[in-house]
C-alpha cells in the first residue's frame, strides 16, 4: 500500500478526491445495513446444532472495549510485533472488600446501634476487571494505517523520497510475483483445507443447507445493492438515465463476471493487481481485527468461488457509477483543467520545436505581414 499511496498526485486529495470518498463511504454504508436486513429476514445460520462442540471458551467482550480496541490497533507501539500481535482487552477477576449494610444481616439487627463493630464487618466479592493484554495473530488494521501515512509522506518528498518510491515498487512487484506462484498451488491446498473440515462434519446435510442459505443471502444482498441502489444513486445526483450508462459497460461487467478480478478503487488496491478471492481475504481480516474466531471459514471457499464473480461484477458496476457521479459532480474543474492542460500542451509543442523550424516560420508571418501592408 506504502508505493501506492505515495504515487498519488497530490491534487488527488481535492474536492474531486473529497467526493470520491463520500461516494464510497455512502454505498460502504448502504450495502452494510442492506445486509444486516437480509441476514436478520434470511437467516442463513439457522439450523446449527446448539450442542454443537466447540473447542476453548467465548469470553463475553463489551462493546467499548472491542471499539477501544480497534482504535488501539490503529497505532501500534512497534511495527515488528504488530506482524503476529495484536492488542486485545482481557477480563481478570479481583476480589474486592466490602461493607455490609445493617439490613443484608441479621447480625445488623442485632448491633444496629454499635457503628464501630459495623465498620468491621465486611465481606468479600469477585468483579471482573479489563485489563490490557494480546492475542497471537496479525494486526492489519494498525499496518494498514502506518502504510497509508508514510506513503503520504513518501508522496510528498517529491525527488527525495523517489529512492524509497522504486524500492517499495520493486518489492512489491516481487511479492505479486511470489503471490502468482502460490496461486498456482492454492487448488490443492484448498482441497486438502475443505476435505479436512468434511471429515470433521458429524451431519453434512445440515452444514450444506446452511451453505446455501448463505449463497442465497449473498446473492439477494449483491441484486439489491448492483440493481436498485446504485442506479438509483446515479439518478438521483445527474438525473440521467442510469441503464444507458450502464449498457456501455457490458463488455467489462461480463470481463468481470468471467475472470472475477478487478481493480477496486479503494485506498488499499490502487495501482495494485487484482487479488484472487479479495472478499475472503477481507472477511478474514476482519474477523481477526475484531477478536472472532476463523475456524470454519475454509467451509464457504467451496461456494465462494461463485460468489466472488458476482461481488467482482458488483465491484466494477460499483466502481464505474461512481467515476460518472464524480465526472458529473466535477465537470466544472475538468472543463478548468482540461484548458490548462491544453495551454501547456500548445507551450510544451512549441518549445520543442526545432530552431530551424521556428525561424522558418518566422520569416513567414513577416512575409505575410508585408503583404498585408502592400
Amino acid at each position: 500500500m506504502g508505493p501506492r499511496m505515495a504515487a498519488l498526485d497530490s491534487k488527488a486529495s481535492g474536492k474531486m478526491g473529497m467526493r470520491a470518498v463520500v461516494y464510497y463511504m455512502t454505498t460502504t454504508i448502504i450495502a452494510v445495513v442492506i445486509g444486516i436486513i437480509i441476514v436478520i429476514i434470511i437467516h442463513p445460520g439457522k439450523g446449527t446444532k446448539e450442542n454443537m462442540h466447540r473447542e476453548g471458551k467465548i469470553v463475553q467482550v463489551t462493546a467499548a472495549d472491542a471499539f477501544l480496541d480497534l482504535i488501539r490497533n490503529m497505532f501500534p507501539p512497534n511495527l515488528v510485533e504488530a506482524c503476529f500481535k495484536q492488542f486485545k482487552t482481557n477480563y481478570e477477576k479481583r476480589s474486592f472488600k466490602v461493607p455490609i449494610q445493617p439490613n443484608e444481616t441479621l447480625v445488623g439487627a442485632v448491633i444496629n446501634n454499635v457503628s464501630e463493630a459495623m465498620e468491621t464487618l465486611t465481606r468479600i466479592t469477585e468483579e471482573l476487571v479489563p485489563v490490557p493484554g494480546s492475542v497471537n495473530g496479525v494486526n492489519a488494521l494498525g499496518l494498514v494505517v502506518f502504510s497509508m501515512c508514510f506513503g503520504f509522506v513518501i508522496g510528498n518528498m517529491k525527488e527525495q523520497g523517489q529512492a524509497l518510491r522504486e524500492f517499495f515498487d520493486s518489492l512489491n512487484e516481487a511479492i505479486m510475483r511470489l503471490v502468482a506462484v502460490i496461486m498456482w498451488y492454492a487448488p490443492l491446498g484448498i482441497l486438502f483445507l475443505i476435505a479436512g473440515k468434511i471429515v470433521e462434519m458429524e451431519d453434512m446435510g445440515v452444514i450444506g443447507g446452511q451453505l446455501a442459505m448463505y449463497t442465497v443471502t449473498v446473492i439477494v444482498g449483491l441484486l439489491i445493492h448492483a440493481v436498485i441502489v446504485l442506479p438509483l444513486l446515479y439518478f438521483l445526483v445527474t438525473r440521467k438515465n442510469p441503464w444507458i450508462f450502464i449498457g456501455g459497460l457490458l463488455q467489462a461487467l461480463i470481463t468481470a463476471l468471467g475472470t472475477s478480478s478487478s481493480i477496486t478503487a479503494t485506498a488499499a488496491s490502487i495501482g495494485a493487481a487484482g487479488i484472487p478471492q479479495a472478499g475472503l481475504v477481507t472477511m478474514v481480516i476482519v474477523l481477526t481485527s475484531v477478536g472472532l474466531p476463523t475456524d470454519d471459514i475454509t467451509l464457504i471457499i467451496a461456494v465462494d468461488w461463485f460468489l466472488d464473480r458476482l461481488r467482482t461484477t458488483t465491484n466494477v458496476l460499483g466502481d464505474s457509477l461512481g467515476a460518472g457521479i464524480v465526472e458529473h459532480l466535477s465537470r466544472h474543474e475538468l472543463k478548468n483543467r482540461d484548458v490548462e492542460m491544453g495551454n501547456s500542451v500548445i507551450e510544451e509543442n512549441e518549445m520543442k520545436k526545432p530552431y530551424q523550424l521556428i525561424s522558418q516560420e518566422s520569416e513567414i508571418e513577416k512575409s505575410m505581414d508585408s503583404e498585408t501592408k502592400m
